[in-house]
């Protein structure tokens, strides 16, 4: 077949619709997002023969993901590697259930940070669960791991585990497709209480779990996408996982590596290729994005006085993402570094769109709490998040998904009165209702701002699971209705939207406060549309 030019994100994509994929959940999160945007675009959706849609949460898009396997059809759910986090409690309790259907997980790591508050690495997850897990070093792997996935899921009825990079997910290259293939006809487990996990069950079902761990490791030391290539060189052996591999061979004309290169794709650790190229080699070298997992195990089970080297010995560094020219380094070549920023090039940050509703939200609040002390605006994971930067500096913490309410919550209750959190529409869905009703019940002193502008606009604007629900979800939680306002955050209305924040800072409870007006980029991408359907038609 002919290639199709595909995203990593992509070729993840069209490989599960290939593979006979039934259902997919996700929660939008660079930089996975595009995997279901591509899906959700598909005339297999369209045509209403795969089911795929955004969820609140990555738990709630795992769980959904767990039913669809539950029911003997094959699905994937999709999220960053914080998201992973948020899953983590049915996640992990499904390698216990085990799969009926095909199960594939697929967490998209993002070493640097480039749009992440941490840069963990979703390889700790997998040996966590005790399942299998791939780690493509291209965009053609990527697809052709896809239709393994489901088929090594099936055999062992597990779940499996995709780890994929930023510069995997968002670089492009050409894909060979395979043969489509049907949906799983719908089929009930055989053991009628394969997913019940009551403690009896639970601890037999763990023990099947640790029993098939030694099938794991021989699926991967006999795995195409495990590769032992043996070279001349004996001084070093190196180990090179998903896309570090790349950039090793990238280092060396016609991408020939003189020394032994063994090529990992495949968990758990193919433990006999690794002692194979321990024994055979003088030191060896190991190369991974994330942390170093490969690098600790290898210390951990073959430390025999050979030297080990990597992140943990000061070969590559222990933070950020490779690239050919850190891996170069770690060989002794020479790297051109490039040349000095000139001073005629001004830097530019990431800032808020101009005429975006959340400046005049933060204008409105920041003149409203001029009064008092800095340092009591707890804010949350969002574009809005860019109101720490110049020129508004109007908030003071961001942690995680939904922290906002809940550091208010503790701040306000132990003496930080007034306390602001502020979160957006799409982010309360996810995790800050629970954080909402936590201080309706013990009537903390806490004014929310759910910044509401209609999207997950972070992200590429996907829809809000909160659109149309947030005063509803509010009131229903237990917010008085007197202290649920919704204002229009634009500059002619700056005073009475200040008042209003003035009051309900003043006030000893839980107030909610909801300014609302659509993204300008949602917006402007909705003019767009509509001009062009105007243009075509004539």
């Amino acid at each position: 077949m002919s290639k199709l030019p595909l995203l990593g994100d992509e070729a993840i994509a069209q490989a599960a619709i290939d593979a006979g994929l039934s259902g997919l959940y996700a929660y939008p999160g660079t930089p996975s997002t595009e995997i279901t945007e591509y899906v959700l675009r598909s005339k297999e959706v369209k045509e209403g023969k795969i089911t795929a849609s955004w969820t609140s949460n990555e738990k709630t898009a795992m769980e959904a993901a767990m039913g669809v396997s539950y029911i003997g059809k094959r699905a994937m759910t999709c999220m960053k590697h914080v998201g992973l986090n948020v899953a983590a409690d049915a996640f992990i309790n499904s390698a216990i259930t085990g799969a009926n259907g095909g199960l594939l997980v697929v967490s998209a790591d993002d070493p640097s940070m480039h749009s992440s508050q941490n840069e963990q690495d979703s390889r700790f997850f997998g040996n966590f669960a005790l399942i299998p897990m791939l780690e493509p070093s291209n965009q053609q792997e990527a697809y052709d791991m896809v239709h393994y996935a489901y088929e090594l899921s099936e055999k062992y009825e597990i779940p499996v585990l995709m780890r994929i990079t930023t510069r995997l997910a968002h670089s492009r290259a050409g894909v060979v497709r395979s043969e489509t293939r049907e949906q799983n006809k719908l089929r009930l487990p055989k053991t009628s209480n394969q997913f019940i996990l009551l403690p009896g069950n639970a601890r037999r079902r763990y023990k099947m779990l640790l029993g098939t761990q030694d099938a794991f490791i021989k699926e991967s030391e006999e795995s195409a996408f495990n590769k032992y290539f043996d070279n001349e060189d004996k001084k070093l052996g190196i180990i090179a996982c998903g896309i570090a591999y790349n950039y090793l061979v990238e280092n060396f004309p016609e991408q020939k590596v003189p020394h032994p290169v063994l090529k990992i794709g495949q968990y758990p650790l193919p433990r006999k290729l690794i002692e194979k190229m321990y024994q055979e080699c003088d030191e060896v070298l190991v190369l991974e994005e994330g942390y170093p997992l490969v690098e600790e195990s290898i210390r951990g089970y073959m430390n025999n006085g050979k030297t080990i080297r990597g992140r943990l010995d000061g070969t590559l560094p222990r933070d950020g993402e490779l690239n050919p020219g850190i891996v170069a380094k770690a060989f002794g070549i020479s790297v051109f570094e490039g040349r000095e920023p000139s001073g005629n090039v001004v830097g530019r940050p990431p800032s808020l769109c101009k005429g975006c509703p959340h400046i005049y939200s933060y204008n409105a609040l920041t003149e409203a709490l001029e009064k008092y002390a800095k340092g009591r605006v707890f804010s949350d994971i969002g574009c809005y998040t860019l109101g720490a930067l110049e020129p508004f500096t109007a908030i003071d913490t961001c942690v995680d998904m939904g922290a906002s309410i809940t550091m208010a919550k503790g701040a306000a209750d132990n003496g930080l009165v007034p306390a602001v959190a502020v979160i957006g529409d799409s982010t309360f869905t996810h995790s800050g209702m629970t954080g909402l009703l936590d201080a309706i019940i013990s009537k903390s002193p806490v004014t929310v701002m759910i910044l509401d502008n209609g999207t997950t606009a972070m992200t590429g604007g996907q829809n809000s699971n909160a659109h149309g629900k947030i005063e509803d979800i509010c009131a229903g939680l237990g917010v008085e209705k007197e202290h649920i306002h919704v204002l229009n955050p634009i500059q002619k209305h700056h005073d009475e939207n200040m008042a209003l924040i003035k009051e309900e800072l003043a006030y000893d409870g839980v107030s909610v406060i909801i300014p609302r007006r659509e993204c300008i980029q949602t917006l402007a991408a909705k003019i767009r549309a509509k001009k062009y359907k105007v243009k075509s038609a004539t």
